[in-house]
């Protein structure tokens, strides 16, 4: 399953956001059980500017004291405008991935 974060922030937290989320969110989410895998992305059209794509094992994620505890945008959280989540799942019988062989 895919869970996706979109987030626009203020101009003048953006340097500090980016390098609070990349070296204190993203390990700490990941430190959590059933959180797999994690990227960002800037969105090139269509919603707020950043994006952040994480693999989790299923919507169980969400209930564990672990998450629970550090969820959020920390001390960015009153700069943080835009929010979106949007969960993801496989179509059910499809592949649902696929890979250019070199």
């Amino acid at each position: 399953m895919i869970h996706m974060v979109m987030v626009d922030i203020a101009p003048e937290q953006e340097a500090a956001f980016n390098e609070w989320y990349e070296n204190v969110h993203i390990p700490e989410i990941l430190a959590c059980p059933g959180w797999r895998a994690a990227t960002r992305r800037l969105v090139d059209e269509g919603g707020p500017k950043y994006a952040a794509l994480y693999e989790i094992d299923g919507p169980e994620v969400y209930d564990t004291p672990e998450f629970n505890a550090i969820k959020g945008f920390g001390p960015f959280t009153a700069f943080v405008t835009n929010f979106r989540r949007i969960r993801l799942k496989p179509i059910p019988g499809r592949p649902g991935d696929w890979v250019v062989a070199s």
